[in-house]
Formats: structure tokens, C-alpha cells, sequence
């Protein structure tokens, strides 16, 4: 039955999402956002909802006592692997993913960043209020610099846009939705981690995590058929530098969170030489390989098999 729960409510974080972005999108293309910044800030923001509706009801429960740390932690470095590993990966496959050279070291000095704040913030094993603060105050300037440099009118031959009013509903409609399914996604992660001995860290990085990327995997591929090769890797640096900092951020403004040493010894690591070797393939081929997003997704699974035998 807790199973049965939990796919229920990925699956909610996933329809909820989708409904979300797809007001804010019409919304953005409405007022002449290009589409580097709808797929970095707008797409990024409005699918990596489920993680951060997670962290805040999490951070909610840990003020009633409850200990949910992990799933807060977890979820967050397991989206931004899965988001990295698993469905760019995945994504490479299906085409050659570019992205200019400036822009690759642009954005992943502020990935790599991201991950070095973070693992900062997390080394006496507790992220402060203050701390949390930071994280969301240095995502806060990165999206005020992205707007700010990169804003340009949309190409003429854009889809039509949905009326105001539909796109404000489908936004209200998909936040409910999520915060909805959210409750029920840690609710029921809680119980099967409990009813199954399993760690609740790995119930948070790699069920969760995996499955709440789900949204980036469906912009990610859909973006490519559609030939907009910079929306879909867009979305992807956006959404990683969201979860790195905010969901962890937002969630110890509302309460100190307790940071696990196996996370920030083996997770927070992991996540930046992965981060390291995807921008490599981007900076010295002008472009990932389908060779080099095999290997890229062959490293995410190797880890995830790793995490399921030792869970």
C-alpha cells in the first residue's frame, strides 16, 4: 500500500508540475522572455516544484519533532544527480547537446559553486538558519544576473500563447496539485523506508530524487524532438543549481537541518565530479558525445546500483 502511495504521489508531483509549467511558460513567452531563460529560470524553477514542496513539508514536520532531515538533504542531491547523471545522460543520447562555450563556463562555475556552498554550509553536520538564508540569497543573485544579462525578445515563429487567464489557472491548479502530492510522496517514503528497514537517505536520493526529475526528463526530451536543443540542456543547468540551493535553503530558514556525514562525504562529492565531467564534455567538444552521455549515464548508474546494494 505505501508503494502504491508513493507512485501516487510522484505521480502528482509530475502531472502538478506539468500543469504549472506549462502556465508559467505561456505567461513568459507572453511578455517577450527568450527561451534560454525560460528554459534556465522559468522551466527549472517551475519543474523543480515537487523538491521544493517536499522540503518545505518536511521542514514543517521536523517543527513537530519528527526527524526528516534526509529526505530534505537527500532529495535534493538525488534530483540534481538524477537531473545530471540520469536524464542528460539519457537526453545525450537521443541528440548532440550544445551549448556555447561562454555560457558553459558561465553557468558552471555557478554549478560548481553551488555544490561547493552547500557541502560548506553542511560540514559540521547542521544547516543553520542563516546558512540557509545564504543558499537562497546566492540563488536569488544568480537569477537577478541571468534576467538582467540574457533577456531577449522570443523568436517570431513561437508557438501562440494561451490567454492570461488560462495560463494563471494552470498555474494555480498545478502549485495545488503539488503541494498536494507532495505530503503524500513524504509520507509514505517515511513509512516504506520504515516498514522496509531501508535507509530513509536512500529512500530520499534515489526514489524520490530519481522520480521527481521526471518533469526535467519529459521538458528535457520534448525540448529535443522539437529541435530546441539549448531549452532542454537550459532547463538542466537551472533546475541543478535550484536544488543545490534552494529546497536546502528555504527549508533551514524555516528550521536547522541536520546535514548526514555519508551525504556530504560521498553525495556532495560525487555530485561535483560528476557536474565536472559533464562540463569537460561540454567545454572540449563543443557539445556532448553520444560516446561521452554514455559514459556520463553509465557513472549515475553505477551509483545508483552502489546505493541499492549498501541501502
Amino acid at each position: 500500500m505505501e508503494i502504491l502511495a508513493l507512485i501516487a504521489g510522484l505521480a502528482g508531483l509530475w502531472l502538478g508540475t506539468e500543469s504549472t509549467i506549462r502556465g508559467a511558460v505561456s505567461i513568459a513567452e507572453r511578455f517577450g522572455v527568450s527561451e534560454f531563460i525560460v528554459g534556465v529560470a522559468i522551466l527549472s524553477i517551475g519543474s523543480d516544484l515537487p523538491e521544493l514542496a517536499i522540503a518545505v513539508d518536511a521542514a514543517i514536520k521536523i517543527l513537530g519533532g519528527v526527524d526528516a532531515s534526509d529526505l530534505i538533504v537527500g532529495s535534493a542531491l538525488g534530483s540534481s544527480l538524477g537531473q545530471i547523471g540520469f536524464v542528460l545522460g539519457a537526453a545525450g543520447l537521443v541528440a548532440f547537446l550544445t551549448l556555447p562555450r561562454r555560457v558553459v563556463m558561465q553557468h558552471g562555475a555557478v554549478l560548481l559553486g553551488s555544490i561547493v556552498f552547500l557541502g560548506l554550509f553542511g560540514f559540521d553536520g547542521t544547516v543553520t538558519r542563516t546558512e540557509g538564508l545564504s543558499l537562497v540569497m546566492l540563488y536569488a543573485i544568480y537569477l537577478w544576473l541571468l534576467l538582467t544579462d540574457t533577456r531577449n525578445p522570443v523568436d517570431e515563429d513561437a508557438d501562440g500563447h494561451a490567454s492570461l487567464v488560462a495560463s494563471a489557472f494552470y498555474l494555480v491548479v498545478g502549485l495545488a496539485i503539488v503541494v498536494g502530492s507532495a505530503e503524500l510522496t513524504v509520507e509514505s517514503a517515511k513509512r516504506l523506508a520504515i516498514a522496509f528497514s531501508i535507509e530513509q537517505s536512500f529512500i530520499a536520493i534515489i526514489i524520490i530524487g530519481l522520480g521527481s526529475s521526471l518533469p526535467e526528463l519529459s521538458i528535457s526530451m520534448g525540448a529535443l524532438l522539437k529541435g530546441r536543443t539549448h531549452l532542454s540542456v537550459g532547463n538542466l543547468i537551472g533546475s541543478n543549481v535550484f536544488d543545490t540551493l534552494v529546497p536546502v535553503g528555504i527549508a533551514a530558514v524555516i528550521t536547522d537541518l541536520r546535514f548526514d556525514a555519508g551525504m556530504l562525504n560521498f553525495e556532495v562529492p560525487f555530485l561535483f565530479f560528476l557536474t565536472l565531467i559533464v562540463l569537460v564534455f561540454f567545454a572540449t567538444t563543443k557539445g556532448i558525445k553520444k560516446y561521452e552521455a554514455a559514459i556520463i549515464l553509465a557513472l549515475y548508474l553505477g551509483y545508483a546500483a552502489y546505493k541499492f546494494a549498501t541501502a
